[in-house]
This record gives structure tokens, C-alpha cells and sequence, in this order.
């Protein structure tokens, strides 16, 4: 028999969580599918979440997963393999495990995943002393000596960002051409104290499990104690491809177009976290997944309602 709910959520990180915490206390019945692949996951603490600010992703998870336990919303590590909707205007969601489950309203927050450059040591060393973002990251790092790693132009403007937390900024060029730059971004560069060294990275140098430096192809080497770095967005889309949700394209991915609750072009599809946005930080993300679940569950209430009226009156 197919397990039939309310409410499924695909996707378990602070968006997913929170839209269930909702939904649960809205005593909907409600299922969360989980790959377990938080976005978070290298990082050691997460930052600038108020009353959590320094706590660590998985820990801020594992209380999310206990709280809509104690509402009565199921939880199941598998992945959403497919999604169709029905001609009553629901939705069956097939899990990689096999079985599926039948929805009425769906909140997808599957989230992106990031494609780091190619250079010998960025992944490993990804979330500690390589970073992306200096909000959830530049305080820790404070003063510290930085590089940049330019993959496109825009690493300009991460450079400059940056350069707020560390006086001592180096953006290296890597694949950018120096031509590739506009007018003013050598002005403000300078303006803001970076140096900038032309050619390609080679690699990083560690010492004692600790970043000491960035190695270029030429040879030369450059004492750096912090790199940042630019990834490449992927969306995990391809549930709203599915469905057929209008999507548009970003400079960071392609997303789905969503209003202001979160809701997509597909009636009954929500959307929340980083499925929405590459910039979605766990803050905005578990807001996005309340405003999308409280939003799901009005409309529920009231279809329910229109229909008991149209059966009374029938």
C-alpha cells in the first residue's frame, strides 16, 4: 500500500526541518526525505544564527531532527529519485530505496551542491582554512593573511569583500586573464589594499595540517594562511525539471521562480533554502521553510473547507 500524507518535504537540512517543525505542530501528517547531504557539512560550526551562532551543522541538525520527532512527522534517510503529479493535482514521490509515497502538497529543499576549482588541496582542505564565504566564516579569520582564488572575474568582488576582515589580502589571477578585468577593478583593488599576482595556482602548501601557503605554476610560493575560493552552484533541480516549474537562470544556477511564500509555478510545489538561491544562509533557509510550511498548510485548511461546503450544498 502507498503511505499517503499531507505533507512531504524533500530534504532535511534547516529549511526541510523547519517547514516540518510546522507542519508537525500544525498536526499535519507530514514526511521528510532525507539524503543526509547538507550543504554545511564541511564546516565545523556555522555562523551569524542568532542563539546558534558557533554551533556545529550536524549538531544544529540532529536537535532540528528531534524536535519534529516529538510532532509525529516521519523521517526517512533515502532520496527522491522522481516526482509526478496526479490529475487530482497531487503528487507521487518515488524514493532510490523503491517504494513511494503519495503526497498532497509538496516543499522541495534539496539544496545545491558546490564544485570546487580543480586545484590540488581545495577539497581537502574545504570548510578549515579554505573558505567561500566571509559571513559565516571572516571573523574566525580575522587578520589573518588571505588569498583569493579567481576563477572568474567576479572573484574580484569576493576579494574586495573580503578585504573588510584582513588588511593583507592577496587575489590570485589563477585562470582570469588580467584583461578580463573592468576598469575600475584595479582601481578599487588598490583602493582596497589587495595585491594582485597574475598566473595560475599550482597547488597549496600545508604544514602540520595547517595551510602555510599558495604554490604557483611558475614555481614561486606565497605565504597565505587562508584561501578563498569561489564554487561553482549545482542546483539539485531536477525534481522541479520533473514537474515542469519555470525556472531562471542565475549567474549561481538555475533555479526555480517561486513567490514570496516560496511557492512555485507548479500549484501545490513549495520551494525553500538553497534550492531557491545560492545565497540562502541556514537562517534565511530555515525562515523560508517556516513561511513555505505555514503557507502549505492555510492552503490545505481552506481547500478542505470549500470542499465540505461543495459536498453540503450538493
Amino acid at each position: 500500500m502507498t503511505e499517503i500524507y499531507e505533507a512531504v518535504v524533500i530534504g532535511g537540512g534547516a529549511a526541510g526541518l523547519s517547514a516540518a517543525l510546522v507542519l508537525g505542530r500544525a498536526r499535519r501528517r507530514t514526511l521528510v526525505v532525507d539524503a543526509g547531504e547538507p550543504r554545511n557539512a564541511p564546516a565545523a560550526h556555522m555562523q551569524g544564527y542568532l542563539t546558534r551562532d558557533g554551533m556545529p551543522p550536524a549538531e544544529f541538525l540532529a536537535a532540528g531532527r528531534r524536535e519534529i520527532e516529538a510532532y509525529g512527522v516521519e523521517l526517512v534517510r533515502d532520496r527522491a529519485v522522481d516526482v509526478a503529479r496526479d490529475g487530482a493535482g497531487e503528487f507521487d514521490v518515488t524514493l532510490a530505496t523503491g517504494p513511494t509515497v503519495h503526497a498532497r502538497r509538496l516543499i522541495v529543499t534539496t539544496g545545491l551542491a558546490d564544485e570546487l576549482p580543480p586545484v590540488p588541496g581545495v577539497a581537502e582542505r574545504f570548510g578549515r582554512d579554505v573558505l567561500h564565504c566571509p559571513y559565516c566564516h571572516g571573523w574566525e579569520v580575522r587578520d589573518k593573511a588571505f588569498g583569493v582564488l579567481a576563477t572568474t572575474p567576479m572573484s574580484v568582488h569576493q576579494a574586495l569583500m573580503v578585504s573588510q576582515w584582513s588588511k593583507d589580502v592577496t587575489l590570485f589571477l589563477h585562470t582570469v586573464g588580467e584583461d578580463e578585468l573592468s576598469n575600475e577593478d584595479p582601481l578599487r583593488l588598490a583602493a582596497a589594499g589587495v595585491v594582485v599576482v597574475p598566473g595560475e595556482v599550482a597547488g597549496l602548501r600545508v604544514e602540520g595540517d595547517r595551510l602555510t601557503g599558495v604554490r604557483l605554476a611558475d614555481g614561486t610560493a606565497h605565504d597565505r594562511s587562508v584561501l578563498f575560493v569561489a564554487p561553482r552552484a549545482v542546483p539539485r533541480s531536477g525534481l522541479f525539471e520533473r514537474l515542469g516549474a519555470e525556472l531562471r537562470e542565475t549567474p549561481f544556477g538555475t533555479y526555480p521562480v517561486v513567490d514570496e511564500t516560496g511557492l512555485t509555478t507548479v500549484p501545490g510545489v513549495w520551494a525553500a533554502g538553497n534550492a531557491i538561491g545560492f545565497a540562502e544562509q541556514v537562517v534565511n533557509a530555515a525562515s523560508g521553510g517556516y513561511r513555505a510550511a505555514a503557507t502549505l498548510n492555510g492552503e490545505l485548511l481552506f481547500a478542505d473547507l470549500d470542499a465540505a461546503v461543495a459536498r453540503g450544498q450538493g
